[in-house]
């Protein structure tokens, strides 16, 4: 777990938005079904769709047909993606809901006075609107998409961007993510990393991430960060 001095020196939260802010597969598999059946092509089951999830959505697309035995590439492709896009836009953030202790966690965090911000590899197009169908665009100074930056995570070209955003040194940024894309992107930018056990890492336990501690719920990485700060859960 992460020491004290590492805690005293956080200044900004970044967050995954896909299974760790919030619950989307149910979005992801309902858009994926639809384009699915408009291109003529058997339906993938949606708990394997959750397992696609990570590193964004032309690779979950591009899973979905290598498991039906398609071509990942080429027409096929790009009309089974045109179709998804087109859905997605529809049914983005339609049966999305947050993870318990979601909003108990942004609103300590944010009553401290941290800086907090989403790093997902969702395209902004998708990003903005889920949000704010959410009700959580008014918790983060900036989102960075999966085509804010020229690589998406595990690179660490999107946790960078936020820093620099923020003004902040890479180690005074935490983030907290629920795969491998996540710890391997702070990792890479050297800022510290929590991961969540409920999320989506491409059906991989969360035990074998290399990252600084798994925690239950946000609200537990903001129990942590008053900690050592001298301020409880509850005062706030």
């Amino acid at each position: 777990m992460l020491t004290s001095a590492q805690i005293k020196n956080i200044h900004a939260v970044l967050f995954d938005l896909d299974g760790t802010l919030l619950h989307t597969s149910p979005d992801l598999a309902a858009a994926a079904a639809e384009a699915l059946a408009e291109c003529g092509l058997p339906p993938v089951d949606a708990k394997l769709i959750e397992n696609f999830v990570g590193k964004g959505i032309d690779v979950l697309l591009q899973r979905c047909l290598v498991h039906l035995g398609k071509p990942d590439h080429g027409p096929e492709f790009e009309r089974f993606r045109e179709s998804y896009m087109r859905h997605y836009e529809r049914l983005n953030g339609t049966h999305a809901t947050p993870y318990p202790g979601v909003f108990e966690g942004l609103n300590a965090l944010r009553d401290l006075g941290l800086k907090l911000g989403v790093c997902t590899n969702k395209s902004r197009r998708f990003t903005d609107p889920l949000l704010e169908r959410a009700g959580m665009k008014p918790y983060f100074a900036l989102a960075v998409s999966g085509d804010t930056t020229a690589k998406k995570k595990p690179d660490a070209a999107p946790i960078l961007y936020a820093c620099q955003a923020f003004g902040f040194q890479p180690a005074e940024v935490l983030m907290v993510g629920d795969s491998a894309n996540d710890a391997g992107a702070a990792r890479a930018a050297g800022s510290p990393v929590l991961v969540v056990p409920y999320g989506y890492n491409e059906g991989e336990p969360v035990q074998n991430i290399d990252s600084d501690g798994i925690v239950a719920d946000l609200a537990e990485v903001a129990a942590l960060l008053l900690s050592v700060r001298g301020v409880r859960l509850q005062e706030l």
